[in-house]
């Protein structure tokens, strides 16, 4: 098994002592990943904690009552997914190569609209999926998701 290159900025960074992504042959495997930045310890909360363009590709409507109860979800699944694209990148591959995801929900009932968000980085085939609702996340109750990723990216 190899080591992971070093965490260049933008990609998921671990919360703690663990790797962010670890090769092992010609699969990468993603850590869990969490709409935390721990550079900045800001939590995603909303559309307010990512780019105004996600924001609004993610589906922000400017109507108060729909924004405050679809977008933390809307927006840590987009931080979220975007941490996962940015660590693949990093690895020397792309979105496409992903072919399975574990997410993580605190509230199963969160799944339709993270469903909406990952098909913006899906656009194809989505890769192959497990779904488990937990009790909590860490490191407070305002996590709401976490997906791990496994990517096939053969070595050149």
């Amino acid at each position: 098994m190899s080591d992971n290159a070093p965490n260049p900025p933008g990609i998921a960074q671990p919360l703690a002592r663990y790797a962010a992504w670890r090769r092992a042959g010609d699969l990468v495997f993603l850590s869990g990943i969490i709409a935390v930045d721990p550079a900045a310890s800001r939590i995603v909360r909303g559309y307010a904690d990512i780019p105004d363009e996600a924001a609004t590709l993610v589906g922000r409507t400017g109507e108060f009552s729909s924004d405050t109860k679809e977008g933390p979800i809307l927006a840590q699944s987009w931080y979220v997914l975007d941490r996962i694209r940015l660590t693949i990148e990093a690895a020397g591959g792309q979105m496409s190569d992903v072919f399975k995801l574990v997410q993580y929900f605190k509230n199963l009932d969160h799944f339709p609209q993270y469903s909406r968000v990952r098909k913006l980085f899906f656009p194809g085939e989505p890769p192959a999926s497990t779904v488990v609702e937990v009790s909590g996340m860490l490191p407070t109750p305002d996590i709401l998701i976490e997906v791990e990723a496994t990517a096939y990216l053969p070595l050149r």
